[in-house]
């Protein structure tokens, strides 16, 4: 219906117009509504869009159409002026003004016609504008023209048909087939059906409708009339004709023409029926109902049953007989049509008794004819409310609320009427139940508990209305059904303090401890299920949430030791809301319990832990704390023994200037330098250069060595100096300078010489504090000591432990010579 088309201006512009390619009917669509996208050339492309309603107006391009171009209708001649006689409807497919219609009479209508009727221009209705007259013109035809204002205009033609009035009577004319006597016709009552009678002839001078004439008999009489021809119809019988019944009719013939309203014309025939014996026997009533009380002596009489016949003599002469289905218990006397019961009745076994009675004419041949006897047992009070059960069980929920149903006892009784009605009553229900009397509604006076009272058991009493009364007791037993009313229990563990040894051996897979926990309740409703909720975040143990083992389920590691406390979930499977308990399991890993008391604190300082905190990680084992105690210890008894060295040495240094004078006194003895390639003095050099003042001697260690002759113990040490004093004792340093650490009168630890008695050897080099394991010594010079070189090279000393606090062993080829001994302090 639309195309685009795209025009590009001078500036480059794309201006889309929109194209009518097809011809456009507002009638068939007046709406279109369409999409337009325009679209770039970049990659990727990008659109837009944009939707277009286009709307099409309305022209006058339609004619008004008449719903019913033909249109035929009847109007009687008496209608009044102002009736309706019909209206047009026509429709125009345009909108607005274009579809405003105006009616009119066309050219072609007689002057008669538009004298009689006159047309609404903007309705199209037709009334009656004179009155009518149909004997001067039984029709009239119009022409009626629509327009909407346009040139052509639409025609309809309306035929109007003007219906007659009644206003004649029809008339009746008898011809008797039968002869009649005396006016009036007799006929046998054995005659057949269909008998002809007479022939009837009604006319009527209307027209149509009001000329069309029906006729009838004004009430039910066992004849009929038949029509045979226009107007015509045959008098004949119907039903078989009874003397007995009716002897005489009188039978009113009417003719009823079809006019609104109908006009009516009436004759009298007269007919006799002829007696004939052809009657049976009659009883009072089709069905003869009898009640009789129950228990009733054998013989009794019941009743006396008698019929009628309208014939006379013989054929009236009546015997009455028990038809073939009649039960026994029953006789009927044949002459007198007495009935009476040779037996006791029972209505619990048979209430009710129905059977036929026939009574036989003499005539010939002999007619006969029967009635029903219906013989409805009384009751008497003679049995018992009877229970449906021998014993009632009723199962009901323990938060059944009190007055509740819980359960319906039904009654029975084979009596009927009052005996049949009966009151319930509790028998020893200790007024825990209630029971409606009528309905036998049982209903809870208590709240059911049922891990305090499981079942409950009385008995109900029936009692029947009758008199005498009677009555029976039935058992009744309530069950009460389990409800999810209680929280699992934990019975393992008992407490939430406790706590179990897990080695650090065991295997996974293995069982490390177990829970339990018990229900109160039954059933689903004490279905447990164990899992761990909290305190297992690496996953090192798992549940079975049956059995409630706990397992170690991954190898434990370094990581794992200590106290781990799993918070353990129990669920019953109760409906619709289950429930569930916590427990806390404190499992403590490490490979044995050597402080209780301390694994017993963690677990009192972990209840104190929220739960949703994990439990477990960093906690100390004793064994660890036991460690760093002893860390601790060694460490403090390490800088005690520095510290004390640390001190001797600086009193050591102060003693010196006592010695000086003795070690020049000294000097012209033998000196040996010590060999300055092979010496094992450590050097630590620093890159600034320190003042004879700054000179310090650090420490002297000497670690006590191991000797066969225990009156003589080698004694090995290390001298630890600053690097600088170290060079200047291996020859130079000016002696005539005393650095300020050291007194005059000190011997020149850098030099040794050699005494009668083995001394040991003193390797001078940098050294850290010594633990307070060793065995540590500081010698105390004397004055007089002279000192001796035994070993030609400090290179040949050998290291005996591999501690490196610890003070290398040297062995050597001389000794130390003094003159004294040499005394030591132990530290």
């Amino acid at each position: 219906m639309f195309g685009l088309d795209v025009i590009e201006t001078p500036e480059g512009d794309k201006w889309p117009q929109l194209i009518v390619q097809q011809s456009l009917d507002r009638e068939q669509r007046d709406t279109y509504v369409m999409k337009i996208k325009v679209e770039d050339g970049g990659n990727p492309p990008r659109s837009s869009t944009a939707i277009l309603q286009v709307t099409v107006t309305d022209v006058n391009d339609n004619r008004p159409v008449f719903k019913d171009k033909d249109i035929e209708v009847n109007i009687p001649e008496d209608a009044a002026v102002g009736t309706s006689v019909t209206q047009l409807h026509a429709t125009d497919a345009d909108l607005g003004s274009n579809a405003k219609i105006h009616f009119y009479f066309g050219n072609q209508v007689s002057n008669l016609a538009r004298r009689h009727f006159a047309i609404d221009n903007n309705t199209g209705l037709i009334t009656v504008k004179e009155p009518l007259d149909r004997e001067e013109s039984h029709y009239h035809k119009l022409t009626v023209l629509a327009s909407d204002g346009g040139s052509t205009p639409s025609r309809a033609t309306v035929t109007i048909n003007i219906t007659d009035i009644n206003d004649n009577i029809p008339s009746i004319d008898t011809r008797y087939i039968i002869n009649p006597v005396n006016g009036t016709v007799q006929i046998s009552e054995k005659a057949p059906i269909n008998t002809k009678i007479a022939l009837i002839t009604v006319t009527d001078k209307d027209a149509d409708l009001n000329g069309k004439v029906t006729c009838f008999t004004d009430h039910d009489v066992p004849f009929r009339l038949k029509p045979v021809f226009d107007n015509q119809f045959l008098l004949e019988t119907a039903a078989p004709l009874d003397y007995e019944t009716t002897r005489e009719y009188a039978i009113k013939i009417v003719a009823s023409d079809s006019g609104k309203p109908p006009l009516n014309q009436s004759a009298m025939l007269l007919i006799k029926v002829k007696d004939e014996n052809d009657n049976p026997p009659i009883f009072s009533l089709p069905v003869i109902g009898l009640s009789f009380i129950e228990n009733n002596p054998p013989g009794t009489e019941l009743t006396k049953i008698s019929a009628t016949d309208a014939d006379s003599g013989r054929n009236a002469e009546l015997s009455y007989i028990l038809g073939p289905n009649t039960p026994p218990i029953f006789n009927l006397d044949r002459r007198t049509g007495i009935l009476t019961a040779v037996r006791k009745l029972d209505r619990e076994k048979q209430n009710n008794y129905i059977f036929k009675v026939i009574a036989k004419d003499n005539g010939l041949p002999s007619l006969q004819s029967n009635t029903t006897v219906n013989i409805t047992v009384l009751d008497q009070n003679d049995n018992s409310p009877s229970f449906t059960h021998n014993e009632y069980n009723f199962y009901v929920p323990e938060n059944l609320p009190t007055y509740g149903t819980v359960g319906l006892i039904t009654v029975t009784d084979e009596d009927e009427g009052v005996n049949a009605n009966f009151t319930l009553s509790l028998v020893n229900a200790k007024d825990n139940f209630i029971i409606d009397p009528l309905t036998g509604v049982i209903k809870p006076n208590i709240t059911f508990d049922r891990e305090q009272q499981g079942s409950y058991t009385f008995q109900v009493k029936a009692v029947d209305l009758g008199t005498p009364q009677k009555s029976s007791t039935v058992k009744v037993t309530i069950f009460v059904e389990d409800v999810n009313d209680n929280r699992p229990v934990f019975v393992i563990p008992s407490t939430n303090y406790s706590y179990e040894l897990v080695p650090t051996s065991t295997n996974p897979g293995s069982i490390v401890t177990k829970v339990f926990a018990v229900d109160n309740d039954t059933g689903i409703n004490a279905d447990l299920r164990y899992s761990i909720v909290g305190g297992n975040p690496r996953g090192l143990f798992t549940i079975d949430e049956r059995s409630g083992n706990i397992s170690l389920k991954e190898k434990i590691l370094a990581g794992d030791h200590g106290l781990h406390r799993l918070v353990i979930k129990v669920n019953d499977s109760g409906k619709p809301e289950p429930f569930h308990t916590l427990a806390l399991v404190h499992l403590f890993v490490n490979e044995t319990i050597t402080n209780g008391s301390y694994v017993q604190e963690l677990v009192r300082r972990n209840m104190e832990t929220p739960v949703g905190q994990n439990i477990g990680d960093g906690e100390i084992t004793p064994q660890t704390n036991d460690y760093v105690k002893i860390i601790i210890a060694i460490i403090a008894g390490t800088m005690t023994v520095i510290l004390v060295i640390f001190v001797t040495a600086l009193v050591r240094c102060r003693q010196t200037p006592r010695h000086k004078v003795v070690q020049k006194n000294k000097q012209s003895g033998e000196w040996v330098s010590p060999n300055q390639e092979n010496r094992q003095i450590k050097k630590k050099r620093k890159k600034k250069k320190r003042s004879p003042k700054n000179l310090l001697l650090n420490f002297v260690t000497i670690e006590e060595s191991k000797t066969e002759d225990p009156a003589h113990e080698h004694i090995n040490g290390t001298l630890d100096i600053p690097v600088e004093l170290e060079e200047q004792t291996m020859g130079k340093y000016n002696w005539g300078t005393t650095p300020t650490t050291f007194k005059p009168d000190s011997p020149d630890l850098a030099k040794h010489y050699k005494s009668a008695s083995p001394q040991p050897t003193f390797q001078i080099k940098p050294e850290t504090p010594v633990p307070p394991k060793k065995h540590h010594v500081i010698q105390e010079l004397p004055l007089d000591n002279t000192f001796v070189v035994g070993c030609d090279s400090l290179s040949k000393c050998s290291s005996s432990s591999s501690d490196p606090y610890s003070v290398s062993e040297c062995s050597c080829q001389g000794g130390f010579k003094a003159p004294g001994p040499i005394h030591t302090r132990q530290l």
